[in-house]
C-alpha cells in the first residue's frame, strides 16, 4: 500500500486539431534546418516481441464488492490479476477476496492475489507477534482451501515488510538490517511452510517490498532456494515518478539475481504501481501500462482512495472515465505486441505507447500519449496480407477528471492511406494533448473511402487564469508533487466561499450556435453545491455540483449554452456550499454520431474479417457464424431510449442482447446490406450490447451505431414516498430528492421494507433504475477513504435478488442505477429490503421496456 493580477490568458486546445496524412516514408523529406525533426515513434510490425499478455490492467482493491464496480465495466477489461484483503479482513470495510470472487468469474478475471495482512484492521498493520498472525493465516487459508476454485489464489503473506513489522530491512546500519533480515527470514520461512501445510501447490508471492530494494533481493532469493522457500511470484512496489524511468534497471537487476542463483525466471507482480496524479489521467497512464506490456510482467494500480472504483477509473457503478476506455483499448488488443520505438525511452512524461499486430484478424493497433506536440506514427512492415491500401482510424480519449464520465473515444480521423513499396505508412498526430491518449488502428482498406470523421470544435480554459474575485489559486498534483491528485495545469482555484466569490472566464467561439459547458470541479461540502452562470451579464442559470470525494477529486458538471461567434464572457459565482473550479470546456454540441466498427469489438469463438464489406467506419465487415458472439461498449450520456442502427447483410436471423436478453432480433436479408433501427433503452454509461447468432446461417455486421438524445417516453416513474412503507421505513423531506423526498429506514430487520406496485403493459425485459443514496463510512485509513457499498435485496413477484449500491459521498447527494428485472403483464410488485442491515435512501425508481 502507498502512503501517502488577474487576466484572461487564455489556454486553448483545439480538440479536432490532430490530422492524418499518408506519407511515403521512400521519399526525401528536407527539414528546415531552424526546426527540429518532428519527433518519431516508430512500430515495426514486422518485429514480435511476444503475444500481448494484458499484465497491466491489474487492480488492487478497484473490486469491491460482487456488482461494485458493475459488470458493465469490470467484463470489457478482461483482468489478469486482483489484489483484494483476506477473508473477514479488517483493513478495510470491503474488498474481501471471497466477497468479489464470483463478480470476477463472472466477468471472465484471472487470478486473485490476497493480501494475508490486511485481515488486521491498523495501518502500519498492528504486530501480536507471530503467533496471531499463524492463527489467522490458518482460518484464511482453511477457508480457501474448502473451495474448488482454491487454485485461483494466490497468497501475499508480507505486504511492505520494509515498512512494517521489518523497518529495519531499509536500514542503512548494517546490524539493524541484518536483525531484520534474520527475522524476516524465519517468519517468512513459518508462514511459507504454514500455507503449504494446508495448500499443498499454493502459489504464493514475495517479498513484496515498498520499492525495489537491490540488496535484500540479494539476499532473500539465494537464500529462499537453498532453504526450499521461493516464492512462485516475484513481487515489489513501483510508485513514485522516478519509476518511469528506473523500472526496467530493477527488472534487469531482479533478472541477473535469479540467473546467478540458478532460479528459473518468476513472473513478476509489480502490485502496487501510479500515484495520484497518475491515476485517470490516460496520458499518464499509458506511460506505465506499456512499460509494464513491453516487459511482459503484471501489474496492479495502486489503492489511494476508494475501494471499487477501478482505482479511480470508474465515475460511478457502470459509468466510466477517460482512462477506463484506454484500460478498455489495451483489453482489446489481440495477438502478438510489436517492437515500438518511442522517441525517448524512460524518460518520464514523454510519449509512450504499446503496438500489437493480429495476423489472423489483419489488425494492428498502436495505443500511445503522455505528452503535448506532433509525433509522426511510422508503421513499418505492414503485412503484404492487408494490402496496398489500408484503412487508418486515430481516436483520442481525454481526460474527464476522476469522477467525470466520458464517453467513447472521439474520433479523429478515417482514412484510406496508400502503403509504401517498403511496406510502411506514417500517421502524424499534431496538436496531441498530454493528458489524452491515442489509437491508431490499421487494417485493410475496402473498396470506398470510409465516412469522414473529425472532433468537435473543443476549447479549455484554465481557471486560474481567469478572472477571480474571493477565491484562492492552490498548486495540485504535478510532476513535483506525485502524490496530489491530478489537476489540469496542475493549479485550480478555491476558497470560493465568499457571498461575492465568481470566476469569470473569456472564451472565444468560432460560430453562432449551441454549444456544451463542461465545468471540472471538486465539491466537498457535504451535501451539492450551486453556482450561477451568466454569460455576458445576461439572465442567471443555476448550475448544480454533486458531491465528490473530496476538494481535488475532480468531477465534472455539464449545461448547455447558447453563443454567437466571437468572444463572451462567461461567469460562475457562488451559489449553495462550495466548490473548486479546476478548467472549463467549450465544445461545440453537434458531434457525429457514435459509430462502432463490427471489427473492433471484442469477439469470442472465430468469426471471420471481411475487410471488402463498406461501412460507415470503413473497418470492414465481421462475420459471425454459430457459437461466434461479438460484444460492443456502447456509450449513454443519459438514461433513456435511443436509436441504434445495425448495419449488416445476413443469411439467417441474429441477435443483439443486452442486461442478459434479447433485445433486437436482426432478421435474415437473404445476403442484403440492411441498416436496421430500432428503439433500445440504454442506461447512462457503458452498455454491453451482443451480436450473436443463435441458429443457422451467418450475420456480416459492419457497424452499430447510436443516433439522438435520450428519449423518455414510455418510462414510468414511481416516487417511494408514494410506495408501501412497512416497519421502520419512513419518508423524509430533502430539497435534493425528486419531490422533496425519499424514503430511508428500510432493512435491518425484515419487516422493514418498502414495496412498489409496478405496472407493466407486457411481460418482457425491463430496466428499473433506482435513484438512491448512500454515504456509510467505515473510517478512514492513513490515505484511504472507507467507504461502504449498501446492499439491497430487490424481490420481483417472489424472486430476489440482492443489489450492491456503491457510496455517493452524500445523504443527499442522489444516483442512479439501472437494475434489469423481468416483469410479467400487469401489476407486479417489487420491494427492498435486507434484514442484516439497512439499504440505501431510496429516492425513487424508474421503469422501461428495454425495447421501446
Amino acid at each position: 500500500m502507498p502512503r501517502t493580477e488577474h487576466t484572461s490568458r487564455r489556454t486553448r486546445r483545439l480538440m479536432g486539431a490532430v490530422a492524418f496524412t499518408a506519407v511515403l516514408i521512400g521519399t526525401a523529406v528536407t527539414v528546415p534546418a531552424a526546426h527540429a525533426a518532428t519527433p518519431q515513434v516508430t512500430v515495426d510490425l514486422g518485429r514480435s516481441t511476444g503475444a500481448v499478455m494484458h499484465g497491466a490492467n491489474g487492480t488492487l482493491y478497484g473490486l469491491s464488492d460482487d456488482g461494485v464496480p458493475g459488470d458493465e465495466l469490470v467484463a470489457p477489461l478482461h483482468m489478469t490479476t486482483v489484489i483484494q484483503k483476506a477473508p473477514d479482513g479488517a483493513q478495510h470495510p470491503n474488498g474481501d477476496a471471497l466477497a468479489v470472487k464470483a463478480g470476477y468469474d463472472r466477468n471472465g478475471g484471472g487470478e486473485v492475489h490476497i493480501y494475508m495482512q490486511d485481515v488486521y484492521a491498523q495501518w502500519p498493520y498492528e504486530n501480536l507477534g507471530l503467533s496471531d498472525y499463524l492463527a489467522k493465516v490458518d482460518t484464511m487459508v482453511r477457508k480457501v482451501a474448502a473451495r474448488p476454485d482454491s487454485g485461483d489464489f494466490v497468497w501475499v503473506p508480507f505486504n511492505e515488510p520494509d515498512g512494517n513489522w521489518y523497518p529495519g530491512l531499509g536500514s542503512s546500519d548494517s546490524t539493524k538490517y541484518t536483525n531484520a533480515l534474520n527475522s524476516f527470514r524465519s517468519d517468512w520461512t513459518t508462514v511459507y511452510r504454514k500455507i503449504r501445510s494446508i495448500i499443498p501447490d499454493a502459489r504464493i508471492a514475495g517479498p513484496n517490498e515498498t520499492r525495489y530494494d537491490g540488496r535484500l533481493m540479494d539476499d532473500f532469493y539465494p537464500w529462499a532456494k537453498a532453504n526450499g522457500v521461493l516464492p512462485d511470484v516475484t513481487t515489489w512496489h513501483e510508485l513514485g515518478p522516478g519509476s518511469l524511468s528506473d523500472f526496467e534497471s530493477h527488472l534487469a537487476a531482479y533478472r541477473t539475481i535469479e540467473k546467478k542463483a540458478g532460479i528459473a525466471e518468476l513472473p513478476v507482480s509489480i502490485n502496487e504501481y501510479g500515484n495520484r496524479r497518475d491515476q485517470s489521467v490516460p496520458g499518464q497512464m499509458i506511460q506505465w501500462m506499456s512499460m509494464f506490456e513491453r516487459n511482459k510482467v503484471y501489474a496492479d494500480q495502486a489503492y489511494w482512495n476508494i475501494a471499487g472504483n477501478l482505482n479511480d477509473n470508474a465515475a460511478q457503478t457502470n459509468i466510466p472515465n477517460g482512462t477506463w476506455w484506454l484500460l478498455r483499448w489495451y483489453a482489446g488488443l489481440t495477438g502478438n505486441t510489436v517492437e515500438l520505438t518511442p522517441p525517448q525511452r524512460n524518460v518520464v512524461d514523454t510519449v509512450q505507447g504499446i503496438a500489437s499486430l493480429d495476423s489472423g484478424r489483419r489488425q494492428a493497433q498502436v495505443l500511445l500519449g503522455g505528452a503535448s506536440g506532433t509525433v509522426d506514427t511510422v508503421i513499418r512492415n505492414v503485412p503484404k496480407s492487408f494490402g496496398t491500401k489500408v484503412n487508418v482510424t486515430v481516436e483520442r480519449t481525454g481526460w474527464s477528471g476522476y469522477e467525470g464520465a466520458a464517453a467513447a473515444p472521439g474520433v479523429v480521423s478515417r482514412t484510406t492511406a496508400s502503403v509504401a513499396a517498403n511496406g510502411t505508412v506514417t500517421v502524424p498526430l499534431t496538436g496531441l494533448d498530454a493528458m489524452s491518449a491515442y489509437r491508431v488502428t490499421v487494417n485493410p482498406a475496402g473498396s470506398s473511402a470510409p465516412a469522414a470523421a473529425s472532433l468537435p470544435w473543443s476549447a479549455s480554459y484554465e481557471a486560474e487564469s481567469a478572472a477571480i474575485t474571493g477565491g484562492t489559486v492552490y498548486s495540485q498534483g504535478s510532476l513535483s508533487n506525485p502524490y496530489g491528485f491530478a489537476t489540469s495545469g496542475t493549479k485550480d482555484v478555491g476558497s470560493l466561499n465568499q457571498p461575492t466569490s465568481k470566476v469569470a472566464f473569456t472564451v472565444d467561439v468560432p460560430k453562432t450556435g449551441a454549444y456544451d459547458l463542461k465545468v471540472f470541479y471538486g465539491n466537498q461540502s457535504g451535501g451539492p453545491a450551486t453556482q450561477t452562470l451568466t454569460v455576458d451579464g445576461g439572465s442567471p442559470r443555476t448550475l448544480t455540483y454533486g458531491s465528490t470525494l473530496n476538494w481535488t477529486y475532480r468531477a465534472t458538471a455539464s449545461v448547455p449554452v447558447s453563443l454567437t461567434a466571437g468572444r463572451h464572457t462567461l461567469t460562475l459565482a457562488k451559489g449553495v456550499n462550495e466548490v473548486t473550479l479546476d478548467k472549463i470546456e467549450v465544445t461545440s454540441s453537434t458531434p457525429p454520431d457514435a459509430v462502432y466498427p463490427a471489427a473492433y469489438a471484442d469477439i469470442s469463438g472465430s468469426p471471420s474479417y471481411d475487410y471488402a464489406a463498406e461501412g460507415v467506419s470503413g473497418a470492414g465487415a465481421l462475420v459471425l457464424d454459430t457459437h461466434d458472439k461479438a460484444a460492443f461498449d456502447v456509450y449513454a450520456p443519459a438514461d433513456g431510449y435511443y436509436t441504434m442502427h445495425a448495419d449488416y447483410a445476413s443469411t439467417g436471423d441474429g441477435t443483439l442482447s443486452l442486461d442478459g436478453a434479447t433485445a433486437v432480433t436482426l432478421p435474415a436479408t437473404q445476403g442484403r446490406v440492411t441498416d436496421h433501427t430500432v428503439r433500445l433503452y440504454l442506461s447512462a454509461g457503458n452498455n454491453r450490447v451482443t451480436a450473436a447468432v443463435p441458429g443457422k446461417g451467418s450475420v456480416s455486421l459492419r457497424d452499430l451505431r447510436v443516433t439522438g438524445a435520450a428519449g423518455t417516453e414510455g418510462v414510468t416513474t414511481y416516487e417511494a414516498e408514494s410506495a408501501s412503507l412497512a416497519g421502520t421505513a419512513a419518508a423524509s423531506a430533502n430539497s435534493w430528492a425528486s419531490g422533496g423526498k425519499f424514503v430511508g429506514y428500510v432493512g435491518k430487520g425484515a419487516g422493514n421494507t418498502l414495496t412498489f406496485q409496478v405496472n407493466a403493459p407486457k411481460a418482457g425485459r425491463y430496466v428499473m433504475n433506482v435513484r438512491y443514496t448512500n454515504n456509510e463510512l467505515a473510517g478512514s485509513g492513513n490515505y484511504n477513504t472507507n467507504v461502504v457499498s449498501r446492499a439491497a435485496d430487490i424481490t420481483v413477484n417472489g424472486t430476489a435478488q440482492r443489489v450492491m449500491f456503491r457510496n455517493s459521498y452524500s445523504w443527499s447527494n442522489f444516483w442512479d442505477l439501472p437494475v434489469p428485472v423481468t416483469l410479467k403483464a400487469g401489476t407486479n410488485t417489487v420491494s427492498f429490503g435486507n434484514p442484516a442491515a439497512y439499504t440505501p435512501d431510496i429516492d425513487k425508481v424508474t421503469v422501461a421496456p428495454l425495447n421501446g
